[in-house]
């Protein structure tokens, strides 16, 4: 299973913006939400009803930077299911080439099971 996502990079999308640093340049924070879009874009149609998957580990290096107006396409590779863990191998590439790449784990979980779990404010 594969999937991707893709982001034309904003001044929302920087490091400086989510207070991840300072540069305006687009932040790892960014980057690993659009990798796990692709994750759930590799997913899309697969799982039962009433459940969904929820990121658990991410492994993850930041190689280049990208600059506002670039556009970044993020790629997920389902490599292993072990039980109800997923385990992606995930990449993203902007026209200078490769950007980051990395693992993400995802859980499969229930979703009122899950839910129910978070405490209330």
């Amino acid at each position: 299973m594969r999937g991707d996502a893709k982001l034309m990079v904003t001044e929302a999308d920087t490091a400086a913006a989510l207070g991840s640093g300072v540069v305006d340049v687009l932040g790892s924070p960014r980057l690993i939400a659009l990798c796990e879009e692709a994750c759930q874009n590799a997913l899309s149609g697969s799982l039962d009803e009433g459940t969904t998957s929820v990121g658990m580990r991410v492994q993850f290096d930041h190689l280049q930077p990208t600059p506002v107006g670039a556009e970044v396409c993020a790629e997920a590779v389902l490599k292993k299911i072990d039980g109800r863990r997923l385990k992606f191998d995930v990449s993203a590439s902007d026209s200078g080439g490769l950007v980051a790449a990395g693992k993400i784990t995802r859980v499969v979980v229930g979703l009122d099971q899950f839910m129910g779990k978070c405490c209330t404010p």
